[in-house]
């Protein structure tokens, strides 16, 4: 248990949260252990010894290895969880997915169609329940990057809805949450609990090759409306979601898959282009928010992309914007991320920058180690990664997934999916 199992049990460190969408009320901000004089039993739970809350019970059952292993959320090969694949052997010296989570124990995993994981409703479901079998000691988060418009992960099993611009043209944010409640509801009908939507960016350079349709538009104050609603649209719907890709990927000309982007906005000029949709999901109490490859040079002067930075993913997102949720890393195995550093030292970075999780890493075996040895050598705090972690939890247990991992069933999805409602909902965003 390295440094949570002790006799005198966990304390939750207070803090308060402070910028927009702090309460200022006390929010847990890590877990960290103490120790006493060596009793021979743990006290039994008293007034002075409240009992564990079940994030904390939760966390204390993990080894450090379990932890690290929590810290990641790979994309696995084939249609079901025993699925033979050459892929999975490959990248993580297990051959199918249900294997590969018995290995490392990630947080999550994430589905993609070109992964061989979205084929049709009743082999989706099998997947995830499938998924959820082989974690039993805590439930997955199991994602998907349904933006809907031409980021749909889960065509076409799911409700064609138009993407976000055209949700945002029509100035109307009771479709923006309609519209996230409908994909919501569609994804969790299939087993999926986390998007990794909404697109917070505003995309104020009409020749940015990424993002486009997929945000809500180029006005700050339009968009944060929208992103604030949809996040709400999602927690209706039962399931976590996403703000992206912070601090803001909308003025940049390179797509980060493929390049680094450098954005060159002044402090004065991310407060007011930039910031207000991630200020907007943030008093929504969004679950996630994930960060962007690229570079600030104005926030942040070392060259390192957001991901790996500090001053940007703690001190503007945590500390100034009052952010205590899930910070995850956009794709690890994208260009923007991998120019300075190798695979294990991008995930390590990643984690000591701020971010919670990380996101399809290239290497899994590299970035895991690489992370664990950091823990181990102390480079990583074990405080440090028992916050994270925590983080996690909370989102699971927030989101009702920490007890036990709900089932989903092929004959209600089949209801769900494509409904004569969600059908009718796309066209009046069309035609409103």
């Amino acid at each position: 248990m390295s440094g949570i199992m002790r006799a005198s049990g966990l304390v939750v460190v207070m803090a308060v949260a402070t910028g927009c969408g702090g309460s200022g009320t006390p929010v847990p901000t890590e877990v960290v252990s103490t120790r006493a004089a060596a009793p021979s039993a743990a006290p039994t739970p008293s007034a002075s010894t409240p009992a564990r809350t079940p994030v904390e019970a939760a966390l204390a059952r993990l080894t450090v290895q379990e932890k690290v292993g929590q810290l990641f959320m790979p994309v696995l090969y084939g249609p079901s969880a025993d699925t033979v694949s050459a892929e999975n052997q490959a990248r993580f010296g297990a051959a199918t997915p249900a294997k590969v989570v018995a290995k490392y124990r990630p947080g999550g995993v994430i589905i993609f169609p070109w992964s061989g994981n979205v084929k049709s409703v009743a082999q989706v479901v099998g997947l995830t329940n499938g998924l959820q079998d082989a974690s039993p000691k805590i439930p997955l988060l199991i994602a998907a990057d349904q933006e809907n418009g031409r980021v749909s992960r889960l065509a076409p099993l799911v409700t064609d809805l138009p993407s976000a611009k055209r949700i945002g043209d029509t100035g109307d944010t009771s479709l923006a949450r309609a519209a996230a409640k409908a994909t919501g509801t569609e994804m969790r009908a299939l087993g999926v609990n986390l998007d990794f939507a909404p697109v917070a960016d505003v995309n104020i350079n009409p020749k940015n090759p990424v993002i486009g349709d997929r945000a809500y538009g180029s006005n700050p104050r339009r968009v944060a409306t929208m992103v604030g609603a949809a996040v709400k649209g999602f927690h209706d719907a039962g399931i976590a979601s996403t703000a992206k890709h912070f601090p803001g990927h909308g003025d940049t000309s390179v797509d980060s898959h493929t390049g680094l982007p450098v954005i060159n906005h002044s402090r004065s000029q991310w407060d007011r282009l930039d910031a207000p949709p991630f200020k907007a999901a943030i008093r929504a109490d969004v679950d996630a928010v994930m960060s962007a490859h690229v570079v600030m040079p104005k926030l942040d002067p070392s060259g390192d992309p957001a991901t790996l930075s500090k001053p940007i993913l703690t001190g503007l997102l945590r500390e100034r914007l009052g952010f205590d949720g899930v910070v995850s890393t956009d794709a690890l195995d994208m260009a923007g991320v991998r120019k300075k550093y190798n695979d294990g030292e991008v995930a390590v970075r990643a984690i000591l920058a701020g971010a919670d999780l990380l996101l399809m890493p290239p290497n899994m075996e590299k970035a895991y180690k690489g992370v664990l040895t950091a823990v181990k050598s102390g480079r990583i705090s074990k405080a440090r990664l028992d916050q994270s972690v925590t983080r996690l939890l909370r989102l699971k247990a927030n989101r009702g997934l920490l007890a036990k991992a709900p089932r989903a069933d092929v004959a209600k999805a089949r209801k769900v999916l494509n409904s004569a409602a969600h059908r009718a909902l796309a066209r009046r965003i069309v035609a409103p």
